[in-house]
């Protein structure tokens, strides 16, 4: 008997959601800016409970936007666990109140993250990117492709988490999923497998040849 089905992993930053929220319809420049500043805030801004207002921020960006909450908590799972893991151990290391900072910034930075991206077609969000990138021009990068790799990170990314759980669930079925060289083995060589068709598909297309 097969498994439950499970609903593909949106990634870190999300997929596209539809809506006719405030956040749908501002400018894909203006919220990468509003991001950027809300990163260098984050970072600069120290304590607690600048870091939960941070994080209440996210949220409420998350609220008006009218986004599923089963697709974000979805894409914001690993952020969490991450999350967890790094707070337990500067609790361990250096007190709660660093704890907290530094899992509440993390969180609050990946949902406001996908908060942008839900709300953005991917093709306007990586338009923005390729006209932030023309300076580029000077040094012998092309903006076109800077916006192509960062497309292909955002598609990525699902796709080898997406590898990593059918491969966790290969090795389970066989009785190997203790077993660490049963997981990562095949799941490394279907990554690799999957960047040389990426790459043979872009080099069949002409891109890089430059």
């Amino acid at each position: 008997m097969s498994g439950p089905i499970r609903p593909p992993w949106a990634g870190p930053l999300g997929l596209y959601h539809p809506g006719t929220s405030v956040i749908h319809r501002a400018p894909a420049g203006l919220k990468l800016a509003l991001l950027a500043v809300f990163a260098v805030a984050v970072v600069v801004v120290r304590g607690p409970a600048s870091s939960v207002a941070f994080l209440g921020i996210a949220l409420l960006a998350q609220l008006v936007a009218r986004l599923p909450w089963h697709r974000t908590t979805r894409g914001l799972l690993p952020a969490l666990v991450t999350a967890a893991l790094v707070g337990a151990y500067q609790w361990w290391a250096r007190g709660w109140a660093t704890a907290v900072e530094v899992a509440a910034d993390l969180v609050a930075l990946v949902l406001l993250g996908a908060v942008v991206t839900a709300t953005t077609r991917a093709d306007t969000l990586l338009d923005v990117l390729a006209r932030l990138a023309r300076p580029l021009r000077h040094v012998g990068l092309h903006p076109e492709m800077v916006a192509l790799a960062v497309g292909l990170f955002l598609r990525t990314v699902p796709v080898l988490a997406r590898m990593s759980l059918e491969t966790r669930d290969a090795a389970r079925a066989r009785g190997l999923d203790r077993e660490p060289r049963a997981i990562l083995v095949p799941a490394a060589v279907r990554m690799v497998a999957h960047a040389r068709t990426t790459g043979d598909a872009l080099a069949a297309r002409g891109l890089g040849d430059d």
